[in-house]
């Protein structure tokens, strides 16, 4: 028996725009921190989506990446403040957690559109699916896969319109 399969407007919108896609494997943390010194070095503004399930490692990785762009202190995740806000020189950071989201209209209430409006910021989300129209596309999606076999073992996916970016996020993190 044949299904006919509904596709949002929104998932061929992002998908037909973010076409390219790297995949890598990490091994270790190591490898993580790797990967976000890789990213910090191409990707410094902008729409990032972390997809992936709790404890895939998506905090870790925003955290090894906010630590390469310049940041000090502690870097905590979200899931019960929303967001966290962080300024790091005269970059404006926002990394948001959108997991305990129960509707996308929560976040016009808590004044997503101000953040948005911060120029030259990075505004990175865990959990989009959860923002539905109320967050912007991403510029770069990274979804990380834990494995089957190894707790410390990842495979993580990225996914822009952009291959030439990516192909040098390959290369440094290949170098790294």
């Amino acid at each position: 028996m044949g299904g006919n399969a509904i596709i949002s407007p929104a998932f061929l919108t992002i998908f037909s725009v973010m076409n390219h896609t790297l995949q890598l494997s990490l091994a270790s943390e190591q490898d993580t921190q790797r990967l976000a010194h890789a990213l910090a070095a191409h990707f410094s503004q902008g729409i990032i989506y972390l997809i992936g399930d709790l404890g895939a490692g998506k905090t870790t990785l925003t955290r090894y990446l906010l630590q390469k762009i310049g940041h000090q202190g502690a870097v905590k995740s979200p899931t019960y403040t929303l967001v966290e806000p962080y300024q790091i020189g005269e970059r404006a950071v926002f990394h948001f957690d959108l997991y305990r989201l129960n509707d996308p209209y929560e976040l016009e209430l808590m004044g997503i559109r101000d953040y948005l409006e911060t120029p030259n910021a990075l505004f990175i989300f865990e959990w989009p699916s959860k923002g539905g129209n109320e967050i912007p596309d991403a510029d770069l999606t990274i979804e990380i896969l834990k494995s089957e076999d190894d707790e410390a073992e990842r495979t993580v996916v990225l996914t822009m319109s952009d291959q030439q970016t990516l192909n040098q996020i390959q290369g440094t993190f290949n170098v790294g």
